[in-house]
């Protein structure tokens, strides 16, 4: 852990899932979700959801237009990261505004540098 209680990243894996929460938390506070879009998933991606009605998207122009339709209105804080070889990160999360109450998990499957695949959960 770092001086602030977070975690360091060790891996290109969690470097990458870091990166991706800082820009989506940008995007939040912005309004704009195009480079956390295009930075970070691959053409083909698809995302996501379990315990909410919508999705998933498969490809980055309709992840982009999921975003830009129904923008998320909080950030998130990274609680706690569980590495599954070098292309699967289980992230668990909090919503800025219970920044220590885990809200789900965000399972991300990489590759080559980019998510493949989000699967954002609820509960």
């Amino acid at each position: 852990m770092d001086s602030s209680g977070a975690e360091t990243s060790q891996t290109p894996a969690l470097d990458l899932v870091r990166a991706h929460v800082e820009r989506f938390n940008a995007a939040v506070r912005s309004g704009d979700f195009g480079q956390m879009v295009e930075e970070g998933f691959g053409d083909s991606a698809e995302l996501a959801f379990e315990g909410v009605r919508v999705g998933p998207f498969r490809g980055k122009d309709a992840i982009a237009r999921a975003y830009a339709e129904q923008p998320p209105d909080d950030e998130v804080a990274i609680l706690r990261t569980n590495e599954q070889g070098a292309e699967m990160v289980v992230v668990d999360y909090a919503w800025m505004a219970a920044p220590k109450e885990r809200a789900g998990s965000m399972i991300f499957r990489l590759r080559d540098g980019k998510i493949d695949r989000l699967l954002v959960t609820f509960g």
